[in-house]
C-alpha cells in the first residue's frame, strides 16, 4: 500500500490526496518550470548560515507589531496604503546558474529586521537580497527555515527604523469562508502587486514535495490571483492583518487558476520565534501509519459508522510505540486496495471527535508542541479505550547520519 507521510505527527495512506494535488505548485521561481523546481530544491535546513557569526542583536525579537489593525474593513485602495511599505521583494540569486536563481515575496516580522518568507523561497544557497518599496536593496542572513511548514526568516542589519514597519497578524482560526482577502506581492517581478478574492476554503492539507512527502495541514485557501513571485507575501484581511503566508497554486500551467493556498497565521506566530532564536522548530510527533475509515473498511472491522483513523502501522521507538498503539496485522484486500487490519482505530485526540486523518493533523499542528502529553481514545477489540501518550520531536530527516 502507497503510504503518504503526513506533516505534524503520523503518516498516512493518502495516495488519493497526493494525486489530486500532484499539479500543486511553489511560486518562487520564475525561469524554472515550477514543478521541477520543487524536485532541485536543495533540503538543507537553515540554509549555510552560520548562526555563531551573528551578533546577539539578530536573535532578539524585537516589537511585532507597530501598525495597528483597522477596527472597521478597509476599502482595497486603503488596504494597499497600509500594507505596501512592509512587503518586500526576495532574490536568491545564484551566479554560476542564473536560471536557478528564485524570486519571491516577505513581509517584515518586527522592528528588529526580522523578514517572514517562504522556505521554498530562500532554500537555493545563493546571495539572498531583500529590496524594499523605495527600492533600496539589504543583504540578508537567513536565520532559520522549517520546510515542514514552508516557512524561513530573514535578518537584515542596519536598515532605518521607518523602514521596518511590521505586519499585525490575526487569528487565522476566526477566518470563514467567504471572507474578503488580498494578497500582495511580486508576481512575475512586478514588485507592490495587489490582488483579491475571497477565501474559498480553510483547514485544507496539501503536500509538501519541499519536506520528503510530509504535508502541511490547516492551509487556508483562496481565489486571489498569485502567481509565481508571489511567494511569501501576505494574504491579509480587510483590517490588514496578516492571515497567512502565500505559498503554493493548484495549477496544470504554473500560473494562477483560482485557486491558492496560504500558511496560517497562526502557524507562523508558533513557529517564527523558534526560527529566530533556535534556527528551527521541533514539531510533535506521533509516529504512526494508516488510513481514513471507509464504508468498506467499517463494513470489515463490523462498525456501524466509517468515521476515525484505522492504524496500519507503527514506527519503532515513536511516542506511539511506546504507549502502545497497535498496528495491523491481518491482511485483506478491500475495495480493491491491500490493508492490513487489526490494528487500533482513533476515534478522538483530547476528547474530540477524530472524523479523518485532517483532524489529527490539525489538532497537533494548532494546539501541541514537542513536549506535550495527549489522549487518545481508540477502539481495540471492539471496545473504546483512553491511551495517554508522551509526544516527541519529529526526527530530522535532513540531519547527516
Amino acid at each position: 500500500m502507497n503510504k503518504t507521510i503526513l506533516a505534524v505527527s503520523i503518516i498516512v495512506a493518502a495516495v488519493a490526496i497526493f494525486f489530486a494535488f500532484s499539479q500543486l505548485n511553489d511560486l518562487d521561481n520564475l525561469d524554472v518550470p515550477l514543478v521541477d523546481n520543487i524536485i532541485q530544491t536543495s533540503t538543507n535546513i537553515g540554509g549555510s548560515t552560520d548562526r555563531s557569526s551573528l551578533s546577539e542583536d539578530a536573535f532578539r525579537i524585537g516589537q511585532v507589531s507597530t501598525v495597528q489593525a483597522s477596527t472597521s474593513d478597509l476599502t482595497l485602495p486603503e488596504l494597499f496604503t497600509r500594507v505596501e511599505k512592509s512587503v518586500v521583494q526576495i532574490t536568491d540569486s545564484d551566479e554560476t546558474s542564473p536560471l536557478d536563481s528564485r524570486l519571491g515575496s516577505g513581509f517584515v516580522y518586527d522592528d528588529n529586521g526580522h523578514i517572514i518568507t517562504n522556505h521554498h523561497v530562500v532554500n537555493g544557497g545563493g546571495r539572498i537580497d531583500v529590496t524594499f518599496l523605495d527600492g533600496t536593496v539589504y543583504r540578508a542572513t537567513l536565520m532559520g527555515s522549517d520546510p515542514y511548514t514552508d516557512l524561513a526568516v530573514l535578518y537584515v542589519k542596519d536598515v532605518p527604523q521607518e523602514k521596518l514597519v511590521p505586519l499585525p497578524l490575526a487569528d487565522s482560526t476566526t477566518v470563514r469562508v467567504g471572507e474578503q482577502v488580498a494578497a500582495i506581492g511580486n508576481p512575475f517581478g512586478l514588485s507592490g502587486s495587489m490582488t483579491a478574492g475571497i477565501i474559498s476554503g480553510v483547514g485544507r492539507l496539501i503536500p509538501n514535495d519541499l519536506a520528503g512527502q510530509f504535508s502541511i495541514p490547516d492551509v487556508i485557501q483562496t481565489d486571489a490571483p498569485v502567481n509565481p513571485g508571489n511567494s511569501g507575501g501576505p494574504l491579509l484581511n480587510m483590517r490588514g492583518e496578516v492571515i497567512g503566508i502565500n505559498s503554493a497554486i493548484y495549477s496544470t500551467t504554473g500560473q494562477s487558476a483560482g485557486v491558492g493556498f496560504a500558511i496560517p497565521s497562526n502557524t507562523m506566530t508558533k513557529v517564527v520565534p523558534s526560527l529566530i532564536t533556535n534556527g528551527s522548530f521541533q514539531h510533535p510527533w506521533l509516529g504512526v501509519s494508516g488510513t481514513d475509515m471507509t464504508p468498506g473498511i467499517a463494513a470489515a472491522l463490523g462498525l456501524n459508522q466509517p468515521r476515525g483513523l484505522l492504524v496500519v502501522d507503527v514506527v519503532d521507538g515513536s511516542p506511539a510505540a511506546q504507549a502502545g498503539i497497535r498496528g495491523g496485522d491481518d491482511p485483506r484486500s478491500i475495495d480493491g486496495r491491500d490493508i492490513n487490519l487489526g490494528g487500533d482505530v482513533i476515534t478522538a485526540i483530547d476528547d474530540k471527535t477524530v472524523r479523518k486523518i485532517d483532524d489529527i493533523l490539525v489538532f497537533l499542528e494548532r494546539e501541541k508542541t514537542a513536549e506535550d502529553n495527549l489522549k487518545l481514545t481508540i477502539l481495540r477489540d471492539g471496545q473504546l479505550q483512553d491511551i495517554n501518550i508522551a509526544l516527541a520531536a519529529r526526527p530530522n530527516q535532513f540531519e547527516s547520519p
